[in-house]
């Protein structure tokens, strides 16, 4: 899956950063100051310190008090600034450093020299300088400070007549300013190149989480994993739609429904007592689609979390259909011919002794049965050579009321013609969702149930009549059609077979009827269902897919 997407190393992220970045940047900036802000509050205290020897030990007393106040001033200033939320860019950071190593040297001039202790302070401004710029930035902060002390020292010499070891204590300082560049930038830019390293796989394990929970998220089979209760952890968008049906919000399914469906936990239940046994497939509902559930445990150690796969059956078992009447198709179209053309001469023989004056009642019923058996095997025929040639599907979005009283109307005069009155009873819920279908074969569906129905009612009650009720499924997102009769109901041990092909109990019908039905439905991904709900007649439902999906 994304796991396999190469991660880039570090030569892939070209040149190290000649700066930390401006957040990491920003923090050792206030950090520097916050020690600013201490060295000069210690410097200022200390102009309180032995106040008899002061005059004797400082050259220029006056000078040294005035810059260490205003050291403590400008430190003081920049962390109110930075309280306030200021953000330094690199030029302030520069000019600071380099304040800082003038001032401090200002200071060593006013004092007593280079020999105080002030100028091992000017190591740690040129080391805060090359870590918060490991560039030639830092190089120069550290010539200038070695500048700065050689002149200190040499003016000492000329002007003060003090000894000569000042200028090699200053040469000193200056190696150690040098030294501590070089060392501290090298450190700082691996540091700067390992961080970006460890940044840039940072993103990419983020980049992958998101292109593998995007994968899951549409993968079309269903994940969930599940503790050992039962409680739903997490699931993808499949699972959710296979095992509940749409969502009703965005928010993650273990929000929402923690509970799994009771086939599905029955089937948990015996599978944690005999994980070699499988799950037995299931209806969640009975619209849904038939289910197969496949568990393994995640952690195989702890064991406490499962991991389960969910398909749908009813595309294996719909592909495998489509493939045996695919053969029967191509087997049917060789042969049409040859069966049409006896069944003609048949048929054509019976109409022909039908003229002859001859014939008693009894050869009359058997010409009745030659005919009515012929129109039955030219029908199959002529269904199994719509199923092989059936096209796709063209879907548009239609509202459903207006196109369901349409329909009826057309429905009711093609059958009212030369026969008993039908009778449909027409009820239609308030605020349908639209749905996506195509007219031509939905209406193929709707006729074949229709006519079957009202055949059935006849059978049972004497009555051409039938219920149509469109309404919304429980999450309000997509419409679904019942067709109600009153005829004697399907047998339990039927009910698993009315959809597939050339099944039926009615001596007079192919068998394809409902199964031709439901692949029309398949094709307009909607579902047809057979409702069990302990009422009299056979109820049918057509559920439609959700009105955004694209066929």
């Amino acid at each position: 899956m994304a796991a396999d997407t190469p991660v880039r190393s570090a030569e892939a992220l070209g040149p190290a950063p000649s700066t930390p970045s401006g957040i990491q940047q920003a923090k050792l900036f206030r950090i520097y100051n916050h020690y600013r802000l201490v060295v000069s509050l210690m410097l200022v205290a200390l102009l309180f310190v032995d106040p008899v020897n002061f005059d004797m030990r400082f050259r220029f007393q006056d000078y040294y008090q005035a810059g260490v106040s205003a050291y403590l001033g400008l430190n003081a200033f920049i962390a109110l600034l930075l309280v306030a939320g200021f953000h330094p860019s690199q030029r302030h950071i520069t000019l600071s450093i380099l304040l800082d190593i003038l001032i401090m040297h200002g200071l060593l001039l006013a004092s007593t020299g280079i020999t105080n202790g002030l100028a091992n302070l000017v190591i740690v401004s040129v080391a805060a300088g090359n870590i918060l710029t490991p560039s030639r930035m830092g190089t120069f902060y550290a010539a200038l400070a070695a500048i700065c002390s050689l002149g200190i020292s040499g003016w000492a010499v000329l002007a003060l007549g003090e000894s000569a070891d000042d200028i090699v204590r200053a040469g000193s300082l200056g190696i150690l300013y040098f030294a501590a560049a070089f060392v501290l930038q090298s450190i700082s830019r691996r540091m700067m190149r390992s961080e970006a390293l460890a940044s840039s796989r940072a993103r990419s394990i983020v980049e992958l989480e998101q292109i593998n929970q995007q994968i899951i998220q549409r993968m079309r089979t269903g994940i969930l994993v599940l503790d050992r209760f039962g409680q739903i952890r997490v699931a993808n968008a499949a699972a959710e739609e296979l095992l509940y049906g749409a969502p009703k919000t965005s928010s993650p399914i273990n929000q929402r429904a923690t509970v799994l469906p009771k086939p599905l936990k029955r089937g948990l239940d015996a599978w944690l007592k005999d994980p070699t046994q499988r799950i037995e497939p299931f209806q969640p509902s009975p619209t849904s689609p038939l289910l197969q559930a496949n568990l393994t445990q995640l952690d195989q150690e702890r064991g406490d979390q499962i991991l389960v796969f969910i398909e749908d059956m009813s595309k294996v078992t719909q592909q495998a259909q489509q493939m045996k009447l695919a053969s029967l198709g191509r087997l049917t179209a060789g042969i049409a011919h040859e069966i049409r053309n006896p069944l003609g001469a048949i048929s054509h023989a019976a109409q022909l002794m039908e003229e002859s004056p001859n014939l008693d009642p009894g050869d009359h019923q058997m010409l009745e049965i030659i005919r009515r058996h012929s129109r039955r095997v030219n029908g199959i025929i002529e269904n199994v050579l719509d199923l092989s040639r059936r096209r796709a599907a063209n879907a548009d979005l239609i509202e459903v009321a207006p196109w369901l009283q349409e329909f009826k109307e057309d429905f009711l005069q093609t059958q009212n013609e030369g026969r008993s009155d039908a009778e449909i009873i027409l009820k239609i819920d308030p605020q349908l969702p639209s749905a996506r279908f195509d007219k031509s074969q939905i209406e193929q569906v709707m006729v074949n149930l229709c006519d079957n129905g009202l055949r059935y009612s006849e059978q049972q009650s004497g009555q051409r009549r039938i219920g149509i009720h469109a309404g919304a499924t429980e999450d309000g997102e997509r419409t679904y059609i019942d067709v109600r009769d009153q005829g004697p109901g399907i047998a339990s041990d039927h009910r698993n077979s009315v959809f597939e092909p050339f099944f039926t109990t009615d001596k007079t019908g192919t068998g394809l009827g409902l199964y031709l039905a439901r692949e029309l439905c398949e094709a307009n991904q909607a579902h047809l269902s057979l409702i069990e709900d302990n009422k009299p007649g056979c109820c049918f439902r057509i559920t439609f897919a959700h009105p955004g999906r694209m066929i």
